[in-house]
């Protein structure tokens, strides 16, 4: 079996489950392809996510076209020093351009803020801070696009989805400053059991990732474990972070099976009961 084969689909769930961060246009099945796979194994809706504007237009457009998905629409942290800077230091596979200044961020956000104010737009984001790939030089560019979103998100009353790399205490201090919204999704949640305290304190739903499930990722289960039942999430990132044992392999919506029953082993929880829990939570906090 090649590394680049699509995993075989899990054992459906009993009760439906929702995969609360995907990313369809990065993945080689066709949306209906995807969606059909998914519901197969009961994920029956997915919130597909923008990592830039036009990846956040497609979300919404495709969000419009099938009731199964919901869009949430931002630039990537690391592209906001790209856009400022001509910054290289994003996201793989993404060419240098040419710096276009604050200017050219300030209407990228303005594009950002008209997709969100649609309906058929759920959340904002993913937003936040990388201090993983970003180096000092493109940290300021960074903040300012988080706190853009930030009130972005509270504007239009939607879900701020956080991509935080790397980079805990200053999206916890970045939120504390500028005012969390009302829902806030810590999404491909990568903190330690402490944090995650700090977060349910602060009323964040934590959504974990298929890298709950890696060899070396003790430190995520033990967060996992002190969760609230009422602020967990789960996801794929798909088409990354693929749960054992088939990391490595291409990530789709219909893999959340797998990463479902591997956090209620981590809990000693009922994977039906589980699955519901997180359906209602993933309805609440993207207003669906």
């Amino acid at each position: 079996m090649s590394r680049t084969d699509a995993p075989p689909l899990p054992e459906p769930l009993r009760v439906p489950v929702a995969d609360s961060h995907t990313h369809l246009d990065m993945q080689e099945s066709t949306v209906e392809e995807g969606l059909a796979r998914a519901a197969a194994v009961n994920v029956t809706a997915v919130v597909q996510v923008g990592c830039d504007v036009e990846g956040s237009r497609w979300a919404a457009e495709t969000a419009a076209a099938h009731p199964a998905v919901h869009a949430s629409v931002a630039l990537h942290p690391n592209e906001a020093p790209r856009i400022v800077h001509g910054d290289p230091e994003g996201r793989p596979g993404h060419e240098a351009r040419e710096p276009g200044g604050k200017a050219a961020l300030y209407e990228a956000l303005a594009e950002i803020d008209a997709l969100a104010a649609l309906g058929h737009v759920r959340g904002v984001g993913e937003t936040g801070l990388d201090h993983f790939r970003t180096g000092a030089g493109g940290m300021a560019a960074q903040e300012e696009s988080f706190r853009a979103h930030i009130e972005i998100a509270k504007r239009h009353g939607k879900a701020l989805v956080i991509h935080d790399r790397d980079a805990h205490a200053d999206v916890l201090r970045v939120l504390a400053d500028a005012g969390a919204p009302e829902r806030t999704v810590f999404h491909c949640y990568s903190g330690d059991a402490e944090m995650a305290r700090v977060c349910a304190a602060a009323g964040y739903f934590m959504s974990f990732a298929g890298n709950v499930t890696f060899k070396n990722a003790q430190p995520l289960r033990d967060a996992l474990a002190v969760v609230p039942t009422e602020l967990l999430l789960v996801e794929t990132d798909a088409p990354f972070l693929t749960p054992a044992p088939f990391r490595g392999r291409p990530n789709a919506p219909y893999l959340i099976p797998v990463t479902l029953r591997a956090m209620a082993e981590v809990r000693g929880t009922d994977e039906d009961a589980l699955a519901g829990a997180i359906y209602d939570n993933t309805a609440r906090a993207f207003d669906f």
